[in-house]
């Protein structure tokens, strides 16, 4: 009895923190499905050596510090999640076929506003943006650590280092160098969060209007000129709104075929995509990351291959009749 007790207290007093310790291990390995299975087995090492906490930390800063060292475990035998961009220069060949990477990369995979508490989202959607999970993705392990825990969670260099068993200066030193990279790899343009204004939600209408009808030159008129696209697993990405429109018109389209339900991942608009199959159903085709700027898209990011698991987490139905 004294057992179940204690893990009745130890769920009630740690489950407030599951999506945001979701949120932290999905920016340390850009994919939800690692970050779930993390975030099991942080509570499973929080538990088995709950006995041993005494309240010398406060309980996030305990269960965040046990969720960053199953992370760097993890990822001692991963490689990075990368996106298409991240790869390579854009394709010049629009109306070509595409190429599904030659190896099985494990791809960047976007995260539903639905699994994280909306404060996490509100607090820090920058942490969240796609630009930035897919940037971080070039820092080594320990500094994409200590970049979070320092600039996300607000960590003190000496909390940080006490976690990693090194020195303060050793922390800052580290930080810096993280930094520096970060802006290498991440334009400062695509690191910043503009607020949401009243016309993203008309905008992201108007898109999925566009490609229910199939309607590009409805769609060009919402594309910022640089805008970019980018769709894994397929490794050629376009830049530029005129080889997105030719790419885009090189493709099927028929009036019906897409339908779209609006949705956000990443504190970003996004839409999941269904496509219509010989029998008439609509299935799951993609989900859609947009990011806007000045009222107009500046990309999109397509992650194919939606399935019915994966459009689940957004709470979207398997199928459309």
């Amino acid at each position: 009895m004294a057992a179940t007790t204690d893990r009745d207290e130890f769920v009630r007093l740690t489950d407030p923190y599951r999506r945001e310790l979701l949120a932290h291990c999905y920016r340390m390995l850009g994919s939800v499905d690692d970050a779930e299975d993390l975030v099991q087995e942080t509570y499973l090492r929080a538990w088995r050596s709950y006995d041993g906490y005494e309240g010398r930390a406060s309980l996030r800063t305990w269960l965040h510090r046990i969720a960053t060292n199953t992370c760097l475990t993890a990822l001692e035998s991963r490689v990075r999640r990368p996106l298409p961009s991240g790869l390579g220069a854009p394709s010049q060949a629009p109306e070509g076929p595409l190429r599904a990477s030659a190896t099985d990369v494990p791809w960047l995979q976007p995260l539903p506003d639905a699994l994280v508490d909306p404060a996490t989202v509100v607090a820090a959607r920058g942490s969240l943006r796609l630009a930035l999970v897919a940037a971080l993705q070039h820092l080594p392990a320990r500094q994409r650590a200590v970049l979070l825990l320092r600039d996300v969670l607000a960590w003190r260099a000496s909390e940080v280092a006490a976690l990693l068993g090194t020195s303060t200066a050793a922390v800052k030193s580290t930080l810096q160098r993280a930094r520096a990279r970060l802006d290498e790899v991440a334009p400062d343009e695509d690191l910043v969060v503009e607020p949401e204004g009243a016309g993203d939600r008309a905008v992201l209408d108007r898109y999925m209007a566009a490609f229910e009808e199939a309607d590009m030159n409805a769609l060009l008129g919402l594309l910022q000129e640089g805008v970019e696209l980018e769709m894994p697993p397929y490794l050629e990405w376009f830049s530029g709104r005129k080889d997105v429109l030719r790419f885009l018109e090189a493709r099927d389209h028929e009036k019906g075929r897409m339908r779209m339900i609006p949705t956000r991942a990443n504190g970003q608009p996004a839409a999941v995509a269904y496509v219509r199959g010989a029998d008439g159903v609509h299935r799951p085709h993609s989900v859609q990351v947009l990011t806007f700027e000045g009222g107009e898209i500046a990309r999109i990011t397509v992650f194919l291959d939606a399935d019915a698991e994966s459009v689940g987490r957004f709470g979207m139905p398997e199928v459309l009749s």
